[in-house]
């Protein structure tokens, strides 16, 4: 039976969205009257008038800041019924002085848009507007201040293509069209219509181009919580590290034994019992998705971080991490760059995807460019060896200033099994041997200076999955104030020489 279509929520105009999303009473407009230019054809002028009487509003965005939770911030908001919410050279001259002056005041910025591109009305001067917009956009996420977006039924044409696909976080409205080419000129153009069910904010969800998909009284809850993260307070003092407790040696292979339980606590359960505010990104933002890399924003005892997690659960068979995870992962270390955010990197896998599908991807390119990027990255980084850590895949996350391992959490460049492959001429039974031989328990990194610190599970994490992700993420957190204290030079020098 064919599922009856969904259905699209009534639109809201600009003035009930800021209602809806704003703490009550708190918008204060920054839009100064209009004044049109005395050449307009009679035409225009006439729709001009029209667009005023039938949406209320005097052009086709409204700008202005308020408070969310009590937090100020600048927004930006299409009106659709105003010619559709296209964007001309008066729409352009607002938001070029409001994006100006967010920037110029420290503000985040919050952009909502319902547009269909380019008023068509004003040609190619209206068109080439969206550079200007673009240029103040990148300015303002230049100076570390965060953009959210959230598209709205329908994002469209050059709006979509410029100002409203820059979010460092990008919510959709649910049933929204959303699309490069409307379906109206997709028709007219190629007599036929544009397959159903593509340019939507779901399929765009399910592609890795949007983070979310959510209600209007919705987006003022996820704006707040990555706003929590993106614009951190003073930094707290730097907690105390937890005691160790005396944790007795075992083999190589138990360890990897209790990493591999079904039981074990992996990155979603360091997430639910250790921090707060916590919002989940999606895909890289350029088409791709895939489920066993975590991307989120977060804090760990008010600290804030990026944070990109291996999910052990979400990586079996042919599941398996390959090159559109690490494309999510470098999303991150963009991500962290940008908001000059601490990084923190969760290592837990049994190891990349070995397929056709993986190789013609560039799995391989994309782990070198993981590590040439977090090398690199300017940003304070953490990494937390969590659990399993075999082969590139791990090694793509493990450059960082700091790394602390769980007691049982383990790092080797193939499986076991696969490196007594190598050795042995194919067989596998010598895999614990080799485990043992080549030094990747937790304890042994920590020996060679390969980890700062451990943290103790009593006997295996499994067994106490809610109290050791506690530990851990106290562990996360006393690690994220150190290396936030370090200068950026003396942790670059850390970073470069810590395998020599």
């Amino acid at each position: 039976m064919t599922p009856p279509p969904a259905v699209r929520p009534e639109r809201l105009g600009a003035a009930e969205l800021i209602e809806v999303v704003l703490d009550a009473g708190s918008f204060v407009s920054w839009d100064s009257p209009v004044i049109r230019p005395d050449d307009l054809s009679q035409s225009y002028a006439a729709e001009l008038v029209a667009a005023e009487l039938r949406s209320g509003a005097d052009e086709s965005v409204l700008t202005g800041a308020g408070t969310i939770r009590g937090r100020r911030v600048a927004l930006l908001v299409n009106e659709f019924r105003f010619l559709g919410g296209s964007i001309g050279l008066a729409a352009a001259d607002r938001l070029d002085l409001a994006i100006r002056r967010a920037t110029q005041e420290g503000l985040p910025l919050l952009a909502a848009t319902s547009s269909g591109g380019t008023r068509m009305q004003e040609g190619t001067l209206a068109f080439v507007q969206m550079v200007r917009i673009t240029e103040v956009i990148v300015a303002h996420k230049a100076a570390g201040l965060p953009y959210l977006v959230y598209l709205r039924h329908p994002t469209t044409g050059g709006v979509f293509a410029s100002w409203g696909s820059l979010g460092h976080v990008s919510v959709g409205e649910p049933v929204a069209l959303i699309g490069f080419l409307g379906p109206k000129v997709y028709r007219a153009l190629y007599g036929a219509e544009f397959p159903a069910d593509v340019q939507t904010s779901e399929n765009l969800l399910a592609h890795g181009l949007l983070d979310a998909v959510l209600p209007p009284h919705r987006f003022a809850d996820i704006s707040s919580r990555a706003l929590n993260v993106l614009m951190p307070g003073p930094l707290p003092t730097r907690p105390e590290p937890t005691a160790v407790a005396d944790q007795p040696e075992c083999s190589a292979w138990e360890s990897i034994e209790f990493t591999r339980r079904p039981d074990r606590p992996g990155v979603r359960e360091l997430l639910r019992f250790a921090a707060t505010d916590v919002v989940p990104l999606s895909g890289t933002g350029q088409g791709e998705q895939q489920s066993g890399l975590q991307l989120v924003l977060a804090r760990f005892s008010g600290l804030s971080c990026v944070l990109l997690g291996q999910d052990h659960a979400l990586q079996s068979g042919d599941t398996l991490l390959g090159p559109a995870a690490l494309r999510v992962a470098r999303r991150g270390m963009r991500l962290a760059a940008e908001l000059d955010l601490p990084l923190v990197s969760v290592i837990d896998t049994p190891g990349a995807a070995l397929s056709k599908e993986a190789e013609e991807g560039g799995l391989a390119g994309e782990i070198a460019r993981c590590l040439a990027d977090l090398v690199e990255l300017e940003a304070p980084t953490v990494c937390v060896l969590l659990g399993q850590g075999s082969g590139g895949a791990a090694l793509a996350l493990l450059p960082a200033d700091r790394v602390i391992a769980a007691r049982h959490a383990w790092l080797s460049p193939l499986p076991p099994e696969g490196a007594s492959a190598i050795v042995h001429d194919g067989d596998i039974s010598f895999a614990a041997e080799m485990a043992g031989a080549q030094g990747v328990r937790a304890v042994d990194l920590l020996r060679r200076g390969i980890v700062d610190a451990m943290v103790p599970e009593f006997e295996h994490a499994g067994q106490e999955p809610a109290p050791f992700s506690r530990r851990m993420g106290a562990a996360l957190a006393t690690e994220l104030a150190g290396v936030q204290l370090l200068p950026a030079q003396q942790r670059g020098l850390r970073r470069a020489g810590r395998y020599r």
